[in-house]
Formats: C-alpha cells, sequence, structure tokens
C-alpha cells in the first residue's frame, strides 16, 4: 500500500508540472521550473531520464550512481564540490546507489553559476560545503 502511495504521489507531481504533447515533447512552464529551482522536484521522467530542479544550503553526503549519467547545471549560488576518488566507508544506500562517508583522493571544484559538470555512472560525488544556498538542474539519464 505504501508502495502505491508513493508511485501515487510521484506520477500526479510529475503530470501536475510537465506537459507531454503527442509526439512525446514534454514542455514545463516557467514558473515550475522555478519552483523546483526553489524548494525542489521533479519536473520531468521518461523510461532513461530525470530531469529535476534542486536547491541546497548544506553540505551533502558523498555518494556514487552505478547506473546513471548525472549532469548538473549550476543556476545560483556556490559550492565545494569534491568528484572522483574513492568512498571512504562504502556502503549501499538503496540499489544503483552507494554513500560513505568521505572521497579520498578525488578532485575539489568551486562551482558557481553558469558551470555544468556531468558525472559517468559510478563516480562518486560530493557538495562538501555549501557557503552560500545553491539551486541547480539536476539531470540523471539511466544506463541502458
Amino acid at each position: 500500500m505504501k508502495l502505491f502511495l508513493a508511485i501515487t504521489v510521484v506520477l500526479t507531481s510529475v503530470f501536475l508540472w510537465a506537459e507531454v504533447d503527442s509526439s512525446g515533447v514534454t514542455y514545463v512552464v516557467h514558473d515550475k521550473v522555478m519552483e523546483a529551482l526553489t524548494k525542489g522536484g521533479t519536473l520531468a521522467t521518461g523510461a532513461d531520464f530525470r530531469v529535476a530542479g534542486a536547491r541546497r544550503d548544506k553540505a551533502g553526503n558523498p555518494e556514487a550512481h552505478l547506473n546513471e549519467t548525472e549532469i548538473v547545471l549550476i543556476m545560483d549560488g556556490e559550492a565545494t564540490y569534491v568528484t572522483g576518488g574513492t568512498l571512504a566507508s562504502k556502503k549501499e544506500n538503496r540499489p544503483g546507489e552507494l554513500g560513505g562517508t568521505d572521497i579520498e583522493g578525488g578532485q575539489t571544484r568551486h562551482l558557481t553559476k553558469g558551470d555544468v559538470i556531468v558525472l559517468p555512472p559510478g563516480t562518486p560525488h560530493w557538495f562538501k560545503e555549501v557557503p552560500k544556498a545553491i539551486s541547480y538542474y539536476d539531470v540523471k539519464v539511466h544506463k541502458r
């Protein structure tokens, strides 16, 4: 029952945000996009992708998505972001996603408005520091 309710909520939110025409083109109006960048939320999904808006005002946890390429486009704010290396104290968060307590040997970057970062499947990544709230698009493309 809980699974059914969760699926219903997700599908309802996607259909409220996105319009898909008869050719399969998805369109999301500006207001809904801005809301997702302010509050977070899925903008569109398909068989092999998910597009979301996100906002973060504190550090996250190191993670790696085993079956997804992740594309991040920074719209506002700044963060210290670590990629690559090895997850410390690695554990499975959920199927297809690993988490850890740190990243050892990764590359640290300072992300700001306009930056894009593309993470191949299995790449550890981490919003290590977020001194100023950051808003970004998060696109995940599922590996076939």
